[in-house]
Order: structure tokens, then sequence, then C-alpha cells
């Protein structure tokens, strides 16, 4: 057996240990909360977790998912169309749908799976793609397996006349969809979206938006960045996760048009060859929305939070990124710097996580944090003021 591949990884590996890149896995051995008991560390705060409203613990939720574990089983070992769809799916995305103010939904094994298989099932030769530059991977990764006969750009981050311009230059393409985050996740910022439909109308354009990181955060009752700028009826197609606020565990989704769905259905390869979600993690989600509606004074809390913490960090020097989300982003310069830095915030007692290329541009290395409605105002001064003693 040719050991050559084995060695190129293994010499890899050791010299991005060397300088001090290497990504160290932490085993928890908890329940994802306010605080945390890692394997050989003992018990911390965590600041990098996605459970912005504190479901992923919630009592209803496990209930739901342990009563659907128990009725329906582990899983339907199958896919949608062969054998795999349960009527609690169908339900889970009928929930969806009525969230989002759309005719249908579909569910995936996770985000990734739904933003790489959207494109290239619905786009058609000579239709162009605009993709904002710091969307999310999955959604530059399904872009590119669009198809060669599909042109994509890509516009300048939030830059509204770079879009315009490249518009201006395809209008002519049968088709033109313009492609966002709604909050983007190595930034903390949200997309323009007021801006961005008013050219999508102008150059009869579809919009797609993921709003992952603004579901359950951004909006007066947590209905994401298009609640945020009032057009959350003109956006054509959503995607999102159920892994982050909505605290499902897992399972992503596209809604959107009937016509969008049943689409999907015929042709999106993730789709079609993936097993379907876990009912328990379905009835979880359906559980998670309940909650959501429910419970809007959670997200004001939240956002209460994340506001006050951007500004104690403001107080205290430390310049994070100007944002209107749960995601709190210091720039600290090189990759070796944001994760020593994060060792010494975890041996403090703070769970952040030190992100570098090629997460994010060399030289814009950063400690993210991830505010909960689950963290207390001392958990908020705790965190702000122990970086503040690391790197001052």
């Amino acid at each position: 057996m040719s050991q050559q591949v084995l060695k190129r990884l293994s010499d890899a590996l050791d010299a991005a240990e060397e300088n001090g890149t290497y990504k160290h896995l932490k085993s928890l051995k908890t329940a994802i909360g306010p605080d945390v008991s890692i394997e050989g560390v003992g018990d911390v705060l965590l600041f990098c977790s996605n459970d912005y409203l504190g479901f992923a613990n919630n009592t209803d939720v496990v209930s739901a998912a342990r009563s659907a574990l128990d009725h329906y089983g582990a899983s339907t070992a199958s896919v949608r169309f062969i054998c795999g769809t349960q009527d609690i799916h169908e339900t889970l995305e009928q929930d969806i749908a009525n969230l989002h103010g759309t005719e249908a939904a579909l569910t995936y094994s996770s985000c990734w799976a739904a933003n790489t298989g959207l494109f290239s099932a619905i786009c058609a030769p000579g239709d162009v793609i605009l993709s904002d530059e710091l969307n999310h991977a999955s959604l530059i990764d399904g872009i590119r397996v669009a198809g060669k006969e599909v042109t994509k750009t890509v516009y300048k981050h939030s830059d509204m006349a770079d879009l315009r311009a490249k518009l201006e230059a395809h209008k002519e393409a049968p088709g033109r969809i313009i492609v966002t985050d709604g909050v983007f996740s190595m930034e903390g910022d949200i997309a323009p979206l007021d801006q961005l439909v008013a050219l999508a109308k102008e150059y009869d354009a579809l919009i797609v938006l993921d709003d992952s990181h603004g579901l359950g955060v951004v909006g007066e009752t947590g209905l994401g960045v298009a609640e945020h700028y009032g057009v959350l009826d003109q956006i054509d197609i959503f995607t999102g996760t159920l892994g982050k606020a909505l605290g499902a565990g897992t399972g992503g989704f596209i809604a959107g048009p009937k016509a969008v769905r049943e689409t999907l259905i015929q042709k999106s390869r993730p789709h079609l060859f993936s097993n379907a979600l876990p009912p328990s993690v379905a009835a979880a989600g359906s559980a998670s929305i309940k909650l959501l509606k429910e419970n809007p004074e959670r997200v004001k809390e939240l956002q209460e939070k994340a506001t006050w913490f951007r500004n104690r960090l403001n107080a205290l020097g430390l310049n994070p990124l100007e944002g209107e989300s749960a995601i709190v982003p210091v720039i600290l310069g090189e990759t070796s710097t944001a994760i020593r830095v994060a060792g010494e915030m975890l041996d403090a007692g703070i769970f952040v996580t030190g992100f570098g290329f090629p997460v994010v541009p060399e030289g814009e290395a950063r400690v993210r944090f991830q505010v909960s409605y689950l963290h207390t105002k001392e958990n908020l001064e705790k965190a702000a003021q122990t970086l503040a003693n690391i790197i001052n």
C-alpha cells in the first residue's frame, strides 16, 4: 500500500500543530446550555453555541423528540421518495411554510444539503446567479454545482452599487437569482434586504435568503432579517436550519413556492439520495417553532443581551464588529493568535472559538462570541472582562 498520501496528510497536520493553527475537538459531557462540562477541562461558560433561544435542551422540545422516538422509532431507514416520508415530516414542513408565509417547504438532512441541492435543481441554461462575496460556504458550493451553462458572479459584500451593475450586465439573461445570507456568520452583520428587494423588483430577479443565523434572533418576533426590514412577504425562497435557534439538533429546509418544493422532490440530489430526518428531529423542530411563536419575549431579551454585550466590549476597547445579530466577533489578526487567545479564554472558564484561515481571510482571524437567551448579565460581563484581561 502506498503511504504517499497519508504521509502528506500527516506532515500537514504536524505543521498545523507546530504553527498553532491545529483545531482540537472538545468533548462535552453535558447537554448544551449557558454552561457545559468539557472532558479534561471542567465546567465553563459556553459562548460558541448556536443555541440562541435556549431550545436545545428545552423540556418541551426534548419531550416532543422522545415521544416521536417512542412512536415512530429511530429512523425511516430510507430516502423520502421510496418509503421515507412520515406524517410527522409533512407536519414539520407545513409548520415551516406557515412560519415563513410561503406556499410550501421541504426538509433536508442539513442546511448544507439544502443549499447544495437547490441551485442545480431550479436553474436553467443561461440563468445568472449573483452571490454576496461573504455568503456561507454551503451556498458557495451549491452555486458551483449549478451547471456549466449557468453564469455565476459574485458581488462585493452588501454593495448594492456593485450588485446593480452586475444585474444590468445580465439583464438579458432568462433568469436572475440573487443569493445572500441574512446574518453573515463570521461577521455578525445583516444583509440590506430592503435594498435587495428593490433591486430584485427592478431587474425581475428572484431572491434566495439563507437566514440560518437570523431566524429566532432578528426581527420583532424572531422571524429573521426579512421581518426586520418588513419584507417577509417579498422573499422568494428561504433556506435555513433546525439546528441553531430552533434547537432541534440537525436538519435544514427550503421554503418557498409549491413549484420549487415539487421541483426539488424530483431533481434535488441531496434530497433524492439522503434518508429522511429522524422523526425525533422532525417533532423537535415543530415543538421549537411552536415555542418561538408563543415566546417572542425570548427574542427581545436575546436582542437586548447581544446589544449590551457588544456595547460592553466597546467600552473595554475591544472593538467588536458592528452588527444587529447575536454573533459578536472580535478581530485579533493572525490565526495562531486567535487560537491561542481562545485557549487562554478556555483556561479562564470561557469556551469561545478562534477562527482563522481558510474560514476567514488571512490576517482577519477572530474569536466569535455567540450570545444566548440563557446567558445572564454576569456571564456576559465575565466573558468581556476575561477577553480584555488577555489581550490588553
